[in-house]
């Protein structure tokens, strides 16, 4: 017979009826009943209860009820549970409770922005460990910050924005991980092993990557994710390019079946291709750069009489227009 003591709680009928009773055995030496056992009973019972009755129904030892009070106070912090201004416990109402896009900040805080019309809720540090810039998710006001702005919390994460991002690996004391290039993810991205019998394209530190997240974060843990491409140096011309491409999720490979489509075209103008086309091809054609931007490039062609000035105007306008605009310039000669 074994000598350990047996805690008179564990004896009792309602407290073996906890469907998570082992689970929470296995990691208590005095387990306390489970979360999900407490939410049972208030789901069933459908009415706010004071902490006397809530220990009297789940057989809440003296002994225990500090230990219990503190589990109770766990789960208002995570959204769980609530209490109201006479101080009895309940579940929070959905009604209570607001939906929105995560909003993130440099500096690790962030906002919750609401679906509907109504103030931002602020996100503490505490609260973006659990999501990542553009997730969406369900928090509640649990309060107001110093700056005198209701503060949230996240409740649950509805849906996920970021599977891919690109970012500048890095390493320190031997452990990988990527800094997001969109600075609105404050999180580091913790980098895994290759799976077994796979590689994982080489990266050297400060290289740009797009890592793919395979975990995303929790309040336990860091986002986890795997190299799948290796773009570059972050110094390497039009770097930029490809980075704002992929921050941005702006497509840039033409599908299949556009390839398929691109392929049938002849290297060569046919000539069925110049039928009701006009061929200007030998006109000398000159372009002006605009100064403010290669997009207000200027277009036009030059008339061989250099006594022909050259008239700039918009397509289907009469009137001149500025040269730092897109023109289409036509010879006045005539």
């Amino acid at each position: 017979m074994s000598n350990k003591a047996k805690s008179p709680a564990l004896s009792g009928k309602v407290r073996r009826a906890d469907p998570f009773f082992e689970r929470e055995q296995g990691k208590y030496p005095h387990p306390l009943p489970s979360r999900e056992y407490i939410l049972q009973m208030f789901a069933q019972g459908g009415v706010p209860l004071e902490f006397d009755r809530i220990c009297k129904q789940l057989e809440v030892l003296p002994d225990e009820r500090d230990t219990f009070q503190r589990r109770l106070g766990a789960m208002a912090r995570e959204g769980q549970l609530m209490q109201n201004r006479a101080g009895a416990w309940l579940i929070p109402d959905k009604a209570d409770l607001i939906r929105g896009r995560v909003e993130g900040h440099a500096d690790g805080f962030g906002f919750l922005i609401p679906d509907e019309a109504g103030v931002d809720l602020f996100l503490g540090p505490k609260e973006m460990e659990k999501v990542l810039h553009g997730d969406r998710a369900i928090a509640r006001i649990i309060g107001i910050d110093r700056r005198g702005r209701p503060e949230g919390k996240i409740v649950e994460v509805l849906e996920r924005a970021n599977t891919r991002v690109v970012g500048r690996v890095f390493s320190e004391h031997g452990v990988w991980f990527v800094v997001a290039e969109n600075r609105r993810i404050s999180q580091d991205i913790l980098l895994a092993p290759a799976e077994k019998g796979s590689k994982l394209p080489k990266a050297k530190t400060g290289q740009v990557v797009i890592v793919e997240i395979i975990e995303q974060p929790s309040k336990h843990a860091q986002p986890i994710g795997r190299i799948v491409e290796v773009l570059g140096n972050y110094a390497d011309p039009g770097m930029e390019i490809e980075i704002a491409l992929r921050k941005h999720e702006l497509p840039f490979e033409f599908s299949k079946e556009v390839l398929a489509e691109a392929k049938k075209l002849p290297d060569s103008v046919r000539k069925s291709d110049w039928k009701e086309r006009q061929d200007i091809t030998a006109l000398p054609l000159v372009t002006w750069l605009a100064k403010e931007a290669a997009a207000k490039a200027v277009f036009g062609w030059s008339s061989p009489s250099p006594m022909s000035p050259i008239m700039c105007r918009p397509a289907g306008r009469s009137t001149r227009t500025p040269m730092t605009a897109a023109t289409r310039c036509i010879s006045r000669a005539g």
